[in-house]
């Protein structure tokens, strides 16, 4: 086994909105600016792992059109390995971010397109690169039934298994099982507890629970209260970097998971690894966009010297 990052997921291009407010249904507003860039949870992922450092691939499908150049010259930038397929008969997928000009938090609807039929077979294709992985790491945006064998093929190579769920969702008997590391955000969190996560202690709580269902180490992302990491002995609470103004953070789960996967990958302890996740994250929101936003691995390491 090498040192190689292995990320199943979603590319879409981003198209972001900042303005603010939200419209209500049947209204038209003013915007104050667009953006329109790479993302995708997958793709985000991917790209944080490759720019700080890691040996990543990526598995997903793309169309022939306009947002899959986007996606190949992404990783091309990046360092990413692609392990695609392109297809004909549907689009790559698209996002539509709102951003709220006063805070930069953000609401999103996620369109895959031809990821949205990513399954099996597609995973069996990459059974050497998969059975192979240092890390696998994978979110929800594809396919469940592709996730859950996706798993099964990594822990059975070996591979350090991380799965992000995002964006919440009902998870087959068995799947947490599967997974070394689960990170979900405080909302993922009560879907799959049924705990409501607002202070320190409530995510300690929630995260005994997902070790419970199976979990082998629950990281619940906290936003800008970092991190509560829990391995089943002491749960310990890693605070936020401050990298400067935040900007936006949409794509900052997905620069913790890259940081932490290559962390991983390259044998760091849970914690630091966990230290590491956050020392990315916090670079990357104050940039706007998500992938264009992800830090290389000098400015974490600087973070994390300073910090």
């Amino acid at each position: 086994m090498g040192k190689s990052v292995v990320v199943l997921g979603v590319f879409v291009a981003d198209t972001s909105y900042r303005a603010d407010r939200s419209p209500r249904i049947g209204e038209t507003i003013m915007g104050n600016s667009f953006a329109l860039g790479p993302g995708g949870k997958g793709s985000n992922q991917a790209v944080a792992a490759a720019r700080v450092g890691g040996d990543v691939s990526m598995i997903t499908r793309l169309g022939r059109d306009p947002f899959a150049d986007m996606a190949l010259k992404t990783w091309a930038d990046a360092g990413v390995k692609p392990a695609i397929t392109q297809h004909d008969d549907s689009y790559t997928g698209a996002a539509y971010i709102f951003i709220e000009e006063s805070t930069g938090d953000n609401a999103i609807i996620i369109c895959p397109g031809v990821a949205g039929q990513i399954s099996p077979e597609d995973i069996d294709t990459n059974a050497d690169l998969i059975g192979n992985a240092a890390v696998f790491i994978t979110q929800l945006e594809q396919p469940m039934p592709a996730a859950h064998h996706a798993l099964k093929m990594a822990r059975k190579g070996g591979a350090i298994t991380i799965l992000n769920p995002a964006p919440a969702a009902d998870l087959p008997d068995g799947m947490l099982a599967l997974c070394d590391y689960a990170t979900p955000n405080e909302s993922e969190t009560e879907a799959l507890t049924g705990l409501s996560v607002v202070t320190i202690k409530d995510a300690e709580n929630a995260a005994k629970v997902l070790l419970e269902m199976g979990v082998g180490c629950a990281i619940i992302t906290l936003g800008e209260n970092g991190v509560l990491f829990h391995d089943g002995t002491t749960p310990q609470h890693v605070p936020a970097f401050d990298a400067g103004p935040v900007v936006e953070t949409t794509g900052a789960g997905d620069a913790f998971n890259g940081g932490f996967a290559t962390a991983l990958a390259r044998g760091d302890a849970p914690i630091d690894a966990v230290r590491f996740g956050c020392a990315t994250a916090a670079i990357s929101v104050t940039r706007p966009g998500t992938a264009p936003s992800m830090p290389d691995l000098d400015e974490v390491l600087a973070l994390l010297a300073a910090g």
